[in-house]
């Protein structure tokens, strides 16, 4: 999955001899650079958008605030997360496909190690990130159990199971994903991830899920008029049983 972040780096600076940056990245790479050496909350929109060569309209335009800029490629990666639990297949194991959602995350954090790791640092210093990021995992984890609801709500306690199994694999890769950020970026972020949703597949895999509009083999319909003594819609029953 492609993303758009921009890998901030020491000593770039606005070289009008250098190919301009589209303006998104510009503003992420500069407010990254100010966040490294000024600290976050030293660090003003203003001071950003004059590192990056842009006005405050073209800051707003991409990033509704400050806090944003910190996450640009969030959003994206949520779309391409609901987009692909959509064209799952009627067939599709759920727990399979809410695991292989969870690694467009990882991926889009893989893509760029630099980048990833100042985010992660950045946001254990900054109570007000910590928060806001939260947030970001709520959302990711809404989107595998609205999933999930879909394929498994017709199930006793199935809204239950797939709460707690979104929150499962939400979990298990995250665990992962902040291990290979603690190493800076040097672990093999894939295998870390594959060993923690693995697990999570093997203790909620394989959930069996019934075609929809089917008609369990152990329910017996009865129709009857209105007005039909309940008497003989029991005896209709204990015929239907009798059958069997």
């Amino acid at each position: 999955m492609s993303t758009s972040s921009a890998e901030p780096r020491r000593g770039a600076g606005t070289d009008a001899a250098a190919v301009r940056p589209p303006i998104r990245e510009a503003l992420v790479a500069a407010a990254f650079r100010l966040f490294v050496e000024r600290g976050y909350e030293e660090t003003t929109v203003d001071d950003i958008v004059a590192l990056a060569g842009v006005g405050r309209r073209s800051f707003f335009r991409y990033f509704p605030s400050k806090e944003d800029v910190v996450f640009p490629d969030h959003e994206r990666c949520l779309a391409d997360m609901k987009a692909f639990l959509a064209a799952a297949p009627e067939d599709a194991d759920p727990v399979r496909r809410v695991c292989d959602a969870a690694r467009l995350v990882l991926r889009m954090y893989a893509e760029n190690p630099e980048f990833s790791v100042q985010r992660y640092h950045l946001t254990k210093k900054v109570p007000g990130l910590r928060a806001y990021e939260l947030s970001v995992v709520w959302r990711y984890e809404r989107a595998l159990a609205e999933y999930l609801h879909a394929r498994l709500g017709g199930r006793p306690d199935g809204i239950l199971h797939a709460d707690v199994i979104a929150a499962a694999v939400v979990a298990a890769h995250n665990n992962a994903l902040r291990s290979w950020l603690r190493s800076r970026g040097r672990d093999d972020a894939g295998a870390a991830v594959d060993h923690a949703l693995g697990y999570a597949q093997s203790v909620f895999g394989d959930v069996p899920v019934p075609p929809r509009g089917a008609v369990p083999e152990d329910v017996v319909v009865v129709a009857a008029r209105r007005g039909t003594p309940l008497w003989q819609v029991v005896r209709e029953i204990e015929t239907a049983f009798a059958r069997d």
